[in-house]
């Protein structure tokens, strides 16, 4: 699933809690879904923030470098816009995008 292009919300939002019991029948596994789906989506993004980070990085940094280093400042805020992982996990799962499965019920 790709989380930058996502419709949810920037900000938190009001739900009625009663619209995420639908596909599973039972709002506490919903919301487990959600959960385990806001992680990956969270490990996701940072991975991805690290490996791009990494690639400004050297051993020999001074204090100057540090400071001067625009795009590496400019590649954080990028992230730091995306909505929460929490928030795209609840709009994924709305509009069934979150592939789940429950071995017990199997």
């Amino acid at each position: 699933m790709d989380y930058k292009k996502t419709n949810a919300d920037q900000s938190i939002v009001t739900r009625d809690i009663r619209n995420f019991d639908g596909p599973t029948g039972n709002l506490y596994e919903a919301i487990a879904i959600m959960s385990k789906r806001a992680n990956q989506i969270s490990s996701e993004i940072k991975e991805e923030l690290t490996s791009k980070l990494q690639e400004f990085s050297s051993h020999t940094d001074n204090l100057e470098e540090v400071f001067e280093n625009r795009e590496q400042i400019e590649i954080s805020k990028h992230y730091e816009k995306l909505p929460k992982p929490s928030l795209i996990s609840v709009q994924e799962f709305l509009e069934d995008k979150v592939y789940y499965r429950n071995p017990n019920k199997d």
